[in-house]
């Protein structure tokens, strides 16, 4: 595909948006939080976005990231003759590529692409899942069936890369590999699936060569790594279909584990921790939720509380499958199971509020939160950008615009599910045909 600007610098850039503004170097932002912390971002969304720029690229589930001056995005491409299942649920085998593109971050300009063979056997084989890593001038990418390249930011050369499926044994769960690589210190790490004990593993981010592998689980899931502070330690956080799990991330030796066995492998959403309050949560769109009490003394924690329905339509708490939910003064808003925006009491699991304002009613219909400031961003599945207030009162939504069209299928309707990245005072969108750069700078 010859990847083209359509739409470049369409208006003059306004007062202050010329200034070097923060990156979104990796999956949720520089902190893998969701928080986006950029100052001189407008108060409310105008009714027609201004977009910098729309390149034409090929299809994919993964964000872009953003970080040096470029975005950061991947794509798939079908061989000649090959065509995509009619059927989502399809596994059979798909000859193609995935493919790693850099684009300049102010023109959308193609700067580098790098292709690799790829065939696919998982069900909605669109494309790649894991939004890439960029860090001290590398970019690390994992492809949908395991393929985990690194690669000079600046020229595209390819500096290592490794099959986490075969390397470690592993084998393909349903939709392909979906967690972004994690950099810390002088590893890169990344969900392996593998086998003996490489469930999670800890790469040189330089070499690619094994420092340490951990848990044994016959699913690895979709959820990525994530790395907190709590009991006086660095904790590297890992949720399988088995298992929350807490791991010593410099050894990968296990600090704490509670069991919590998930209905088709769904453990897709991060974990999310608040420090505040030492609480870590996951949800699962069968099981629900599971609310761990972290220890202040040292790297322990046990069962504050869980849902106790285990249907995806008879929910007590907060079932997500895709959005990745927020703690906020003590409660916690995400998108449970049929699209509904929920507001729960963090220490009790209490439901106070559902509304579907923000989203649609719909089997896995989702949205996207991203905390800025005092509000939230929510970038919903029919391609709107929202700004609106959440608090235990309710929902209170503030501006709305159209940010990009929704043109994957996912039943019988067509969605956008990639997490878009927040940075240069702009936010970046994909969908399957194209990426856009929508100028959010105040004016």
């Amino acid at each position: 595909m010859q990847h083209k600007a359509i739409v470049t610098l369409l208006v003059a850039l306004g007062p202050g948006a010329g200034a070097v503004g923060d990156d979104w170097p990796q999956w949720r932002g520089p902190r893998r939080d969701g928080v986006w912390r950029e100052e001189g971002i407008v108060e409310r969304l105008p009714e027609k976005l201004t977009f910098k720029w729309r390149v034409e690229i090929g299809p994919g589930y993964a964000g872009p990231a953003v970080a040096g001056g470029r975005v950061y995005v991947t794509e798939r491409g079908l061989a000649e003759g090959v065509r995509g299942p009619d059927d989502p649920f399809d596994r059979k085998r798909l000859r193609g590529v995935e493919r790693l593109l850099a684009l300049d971050a102010e023109t959308g300009a193609l700067v580098w692409r790098h292709e690799y063979p790829c065939e696919y056997e998982i069900q909605y084989p669109s494309g790649p899942r894991a939004t890439p890593t960029v860090h001290e001038g590398k970019v690390y990418s994992a492809g949908a069936m395991g393929d985990l390249v690194c690669l000079d930011a600046q020229g595209g050369k390819v500096l290592w890369s490794r099959s986490l499926l075969k390397d470690f044994k592993g084998e393909i769960n349903t939709w392909g590999f979906a967690a972004a690589p994690l950099v810390d210190g002088g590893k890169v790490i990344a969900v392996a699936g593998g086998r003996p004990g490489a469930a999670v593993v800890a790469l040189d981010k330089d070499s690619g060569a094994e420092l340490w592998r951990a848990l044994d689980v016959e699913d690895f899931g979709y959820s990525p790594p994530v790395i907190i502070e709590a009991g006086g330690k660095r904790q590297l956080v890992q949720w399988t279909p088995a298992a929350l799990s807490s791991l010593d991330p410099e050894t990968g030796k296990l600090h704490w584990q509670e069991p919590f066995r998930l209905q088709a492998g769904l453990a897709l959403a991060t974990p999310i921790h608040d420090p505040a309050a030492d609480l870590l949560l996951v949800t699962a769109f069968y099981n629900g939720p599971l609310m761990m009490k972290l220890s202040r003394d040292a790297p322990e924690a046990k069962l504050l509380w869980k849902g106790k329905s285990s249907s995806e339509h008879q929910t007590d708490g907060l079932h997500a499958i895709i959005c990745t939910p927020a703690f906020q003064d003590g409660h916690i808003y995400g998108v449970c199971s049929y699209g509904q925006l929920r507001c729960l009491e963090a220490a009790t699991g209490k439901r106070l509020w559902e509304t579907l304002e923000a989203t649609g009613s719909g089997r896995w219909w989702n949205a996207f939160l991203v905390k800025h400031r005092d509000r939230f961003f929510i970038a919903n599945e029919q391609g709107d950008l929202i700004t609106a207030r959440l608090s235990p009162e309710g929902y209170k939504e503030e501006s709305r615009a159209k940010l990009i069209e929704a043109t994957q299928p996912i039943q019988r309707r067509k969605v956008v599910w990639s997490h878009p990245a927040f940075a240069l005072r702009s936010v970046f969108a994909r969908n399957d045909r194209e990426i856009v750069r929508a100028d959010l700078a105040a004016r």
